[in-house]
């Protein structure tokens, strides 16, 4: 934080009304995840499963299932969730806390289904600070500044494993996940230089979080002031939590996803700019259109039209 926003900061923090100071500090307390709980399981779809332990790049232990393909295949998917979720979803449904965020539910599960029934083994897992994983770096989520060490332990694994590293491997990696797939890729890049292709639905930068929630709040003024409490906190300011600063090391075949009006971020300027950055030559972008509503609509968009997805990944997993 540059000695003049941090400045700034501490001018607002001195004239800020104690109401809108909660405000800011519970925008902040967003990279404390809520931890959502495992709500639903394969089984319920009619898939058979297994329950995994696998370490982080730094020892985290990370809570997965590998979800076999509706038939014998050599092709996996290796799929990941968005803060604050797990590998079931997001269990807004069943009240508070989790329908303080929205009141919905979002099936992962079922994505899982459409992932099997199309011929492709699925490896899911919570991320560190999420569902049933461990606990580290102070329970503070860096939105893919530490959790890319989670996407590089899970493929490590999957190279040491007998069957599993024999395969053509795939990538689902979204929002919060999806950040820390791109800073993964940047920082061990021949780790993930057999990976066929990734879909990237909901990828964000915080700041475009902070700014459309903070108007949504009346404290848009504050976002000098939101960057002295992350760090507080322990975290990263919210320009450090970006796609933007990793996008341009992913080289390959990519599939964007996001909501185009979504009312919790600045969209479509910030997907696009995200895509634009990618280093992929063979690049595609899919906005979903007439809701504003990132929850409900957008994490939940491939259970409900699994078309656009599993064309792409049978375009590139061959």
């Amino acid at each position: 934080m540059s000695p003049e926003r941090l400045a700034k900061a501490f001018e607002q923090e001195k004239t800020i009304s104690a109401e809108d100071y909660e405000k800011v500090k519970g925008l902040a307390a967003i990279v404390r995840p809520l931890r959502s709980f495992i709500f639903k399981t394969p089984d319920e779809y009619g898939m058979t499963y297994e329950e995994l332990v696998i370490p982080s790049d730094d020892g985290v232990p990370l809570e997965a299932w590998y979800i076999p393909a509706k038939e014998k295949s050599n092709k996996l998917i290796i799929f990941n969730h968005a803060l604050p979720m797990c590998r079931s979803g997001f269990p807004g449904h069943f009240g508070m806390p989790w329908a303080g965020f929205d009141a919905v539910e979002i099936d992962f599960v079922i994505q899982y289904k459409h992932l099997t029934d199309a011929g492709y083994n699925v490896l899911t897992y919570d991320i560190r600070n999420h569902g049933n994983s461990g606990a580290a770096n102070g329970g503070i989520s860096g939105i893919g500044n530490w959790e890319w060490r989670d996407c590089v332990g899970i493929k490590k694994w999957v190279d040491a494993h007998p069957e599993l590293s024999k395969m053509t491997v795939g990538l689902y990696s979204q929002c919060m996940g999806g950040n820390s797939q791109y800073r993964a890729i940047k920082e061990r890049p021949e780790l993930f230089a057999n990976v066929k292709c990734m879909v990237s639905p909901m990828v964000v930068s915080m700041a475009a979080i902070y700014d459309a929630f903070s108007e949504l709040q009346g404290v848009q003024q504050y976002q000098e002031l939101i960057d002295l409490e992350l760090l507080r906190m322990g975290g990263f300011t919210a320009a450090e939590m970006t796609p933007h600063l990793t996008a341009p090391f992913v080289h390959m075949p990519t599939l964007i996803v996001q909501v185009k009006d979504d009312a919790w971020t600045r969209n479509p300027e910030d997907g696009q700019k995200t895509f634009d950055l990618l280093a992929s030559k063979e690049k595609e972008i899919f906005w979903i259109e007439g809701t504003t509503r990132r929850f409900k609509d957008g994490y939940n968009w491939f259970g409900r039209e699994p078309k656009v997805v599993l064309d792409f990944f049978a375009k590139y997993m061959k």
